[in-house]
């Protein structure tokens, strides 16, 4: 490819994965690619990812984005983890945190400590051996070094896409506003060669991104990739949200509290609070699940309520021809453990590494296309996870959730876990040990043994091992200010 010539990249949709795409590729390849994003004001976008991970820290790296700025223009809040409520069986909760989780040495992980621990009688509970877990409790927080609390954020997604495209026009993007009408595919190759609009703009490209949302207008509608269909194990298949005014109390984590038929989510922003209700259509009608979420928000609603109907499961291919979906369009789990800005992300660094500046080459998709495949399905297991280990039978949704089939990934991980507390975990998985940890343990499954490496310490030593971890963390936790006042700082 001359120097001179740019590659062409039109994005088809904002909202938050056009933006975030627009923003990284202009701030990270601006010299190589000359980039065209088309949306319409008069398309709405789902807009309800509000709740992130703690790889969102390094994405805003990536895009050299201030945090106290990002805070102030997107009314974010800290997050460290998600509150699990009524998942094992009615009435449990448990904090899935960030970070990590006591100390583990090479041969042996931390719970196989803390299991002997409690055959010896130290009974305190797995979360009390992290920072994170405790400061959230606390209702606590602050940007610390040393030791580092791992966090993540909540935001209104709205007013990120906005900030985002603020970020992506000085740095050079062009926006085209319109409806596009039509997809033309060359005869020759079968690729995309343009977009027409309906005000009868056409926009060719070399590279077409499609962050049109679950419709899927270019990787599905003109390519006709196929999808993989998972709604077999996780059956919610929608999402009904609305927002209700602030809460003072802001809590640094998100809540998932489960219900008969799904579960409910509650995220703290500065300004309000987003709630919603993701469930099955097989065993919630839309009309019984407004009900339903109505009796269950705290404060004043803001919007009124809206339906959003999606399909578990993922593109047979991500990247297809000339054409890469991010976002929705690329496939959807479901909003539990708050992947989807993450993958957004994910799929952006895993793009520009694989740009094509000399042309797309079948060597360099299908390479993509292998790791997007193995991310998702991932993240997939670790979600039905949260399904399948239960004890719950109360309602015809979990009792179909605790006996249904799981892949073959799945089962062999819990079965390990059951037996002995192991836990096998490869390197680029998003989901690490600490987070398996927690919410097996907190969906009542409960290894049988341990590593024997646990042994190797005395009984009173352990003890003190044990007691000196929660000591340090409690001295930690004890200097916090409330997470309310250090947002309130941080916005300023």
């Amino acid at each position: 490819m001359e120097a001179t010539k740019k590659l062409k990249v039109v994005i088809a949709g904002g909202g938050t994965a056009g933006w975030m795409s627009a923003c990284a590729m202009a701030r990270q390849l601006s010299h190589y690619l000359d980039i065209t994003l088309v949306e319409s004001e008069q398309i709405g976008t789902v807009g309800v990812g509000e709740a992130t991970i703690p790889t969102m820290q390094t994405f805003h790296l990536l895009l050299q984005i201030e945090e106290q700025e990002f805070i102030r223009e997107t009314q974010a809040t800290f997050k460290l983890g998600i509150q699990f409520e009524n998942w094992g069986a009615k009435g449990d909760s448990y904090l899935h945190s960030f970070g990590e989780t006591g100390k583990e040495t090479w041969a042996g992980q931390f719970q196989h400590f803390w299991l002997r621990g409690k055959k010896e009688g130290v009974n305190h509970g797995f979360g009390e051996y992290s920072l994170e877990h405790q400061a959230a409790l606390a209702g606590k927080f602050a940007v610390t070094k040393n030791p580092r609390l791992n966090y993540a954020y909540h935001l209104d997604a709205g007013l990120y896409a906005k900030y985002l495209r603020r970020l992506s026009e000085s740095d050079g993007v062009k926006r085209v506003e319109g409806k596009i009408s039509r997809v033309e595919l060359s005869e020759e190759s079968g690729d995309i060669r343009a977009l027409h609009l309906e005000s009868g703009q056409s926009i060719e490209g070399d590279l077409f991104i499609d962050c049109t949302g679950f419709v899927g207008l270019l990787i599905e509608k003109a390519l006709h990739t196929g999808y993989e269909d998972w709604t077999n194990m996780l059956l919610c298949d929608r999402a009904m949200a609305v927002q209700t005014t602030a809460d003072p109390q802001l809590l640094p984590y998100t809540r998932a509290i489960a219900h008969d038929s799904g579960w409910q989510w509650r995220i703290p922003l500065q300004n309000r609070v987003g709630n919603g209700l993701v469930y099955s259509s097989k065993f919630l009608s839309d009309e019984q699940a407004g009900d339903l979420l109505s009796k269950n928000i705290d404060g004043d609603t803001i919007n009124e309520p809206r339906v959003i109907q999606f399909k578990p499961g993922r593109r047979l291919k991500t990247w297809n021809k000339n054409c890469v979906a991010i976002g929705l369009s690329s496939g959807f789990i479901e909003p539990l453990e708050s992947t989807s800005i993450h993958l957004i992300a994910s799929s952006i660094i895993r793009l520009m590494r694989f740009i094509p500046l000399s042309g797309v080459k079948s060597v360099d998709r299908d390479e993509y296309n292998r790791q997007a495949a193995d991310e998702l399905q991932s993240i997939r297991d670790f979600i039905v996870l949260h399904y399948k280990a239960t004890e719950r039978e109360d309602s015809e949704f979990w009792r179909y959730c605790k006996n249904m089939d799981i892949p073959d990934s799945l089962h062999t991980r819990m079965a390990m876990y059951q037996d002995s507390g192991r836990i096998f975990w490869l390197q680029d998985e998003l989901f690490t040990v600490n987070s398996w940890n927690q919410v097996m343990l907190g969906q009542r499954l409960s290894p049988e043994g341990y590593h024997p490496v646990a042994d190797a310490m005395s009984a009173e030593d352990l003890k003190r091992y044990l007691d000196g971890l929660r000591s340090s963390i409690s001295a930690v936790v004890d200097k916090l200010p409330s997470h309310a006042e250090f947002v309130k700082t941080s916005a300023m």
